[in-house]
């Protein structure tokens, strides 16, 4: 469904400054997860994604060289003019490393969208959303769709990792473990805390309270670790 309320544009000023996007594209295609329900934020209106998409873009100056791009699903689930929109404000305001998110369905595009940026000298950096190690929980508990148990597999097409903390289940050992899995494979490593949203799965306040008291001192500081505690933090949403 279309939403247009939501904050589509802010900067990160601390770790990785770069300006953030929230774009909206035609929908996320494996729409199974759990634990989400962001791929609300959609439409099938091509030409009303592009306007507004155009909009949006139309804020981003450069200031940091590093611009991140989310769509609430895939960089695939943008329309082509709203792709070639995002290249060409690049190349406007020098942007020389890009970020994107990529559902694990979709890795096949990686490619692709790899060289087209990087024909202009644009660094792309492609994050996939794994929110956990544990195989058997990613997929019977959270229903992620990603047919791999290899972290070093995962990441061979990705930069980054998203992880999801919070949640029933979940131990100091198993997030201590997911985070230094992520810090192991790929570049940087972003943790999302389960917020309450319009899903069935639901936080849990004894976990979450434990990533508050054991691991968050040990990682806030950490430069290659983004922590969200709340799902807005990077001012988008």
């Amino acid at each position: 469904m279309e939403n247009d309320s939501l904050t589509r544009y802010s900067e990160i000023t601390e770790k990785n400054r770069r300006e953030i996007v929230l774009l909206r594209g035609a929908g996320c295609k494996w729409r199974r997860c759990a634990f989400c329900d962001y791929h609300l934020d959609f439409s099938s209106d091509e030409d009303s994604n592009f306007a507004l998409n155009q909009e949006v873009l139309g804020q981003v100056t450069g200031k940091y060289g590093r611009l991140e791009v989310i769509n609430s699903g895939s960089f695939v689930d943008l329309d082509r003019r709203t792709l070639g929109r995002i290249l060409d404000i690049s190349i406007e305001k020098k942007i020389t490393e890009i970020h994107f998110e990529c559902h694990w369905i979709h890795r096949g595009a990686v490619a692709a969208l790899r060289k087209a940026f990087e024909a202009h000298g644009i660094q792309t950096k492609i994050k996939i959303g794994v929110e956990t190690f544990d195989a058997l929980y990613r997929e019977q508990v959270l229903l992620k769709g990603i047919d791999e148990t290899s972290p070093a597999k995962i990441a061979a097409c990705f930069d980054e990792v998203c992880l999801l903390f919070g949640l029933d289940g979940q131990t100091e050992a198993s997030m201590r473990c997911d985070i230094e899995t992520g810090l192991a494979y790929f570049e940087r490593v972003c943790i999302n805390i389960m917020v309450e949203n319009t899903t069935r799965i639901k936080p849990s306040p004894p976990v979450i309270d434990t990533f508050m008291k054991k691991l968050y001192p040990v990682y806030k500081d950490d430069g290659r670790v983004d922590i969200l505690l709340n799902n807005t933090d990077f001012g988008v949403g």
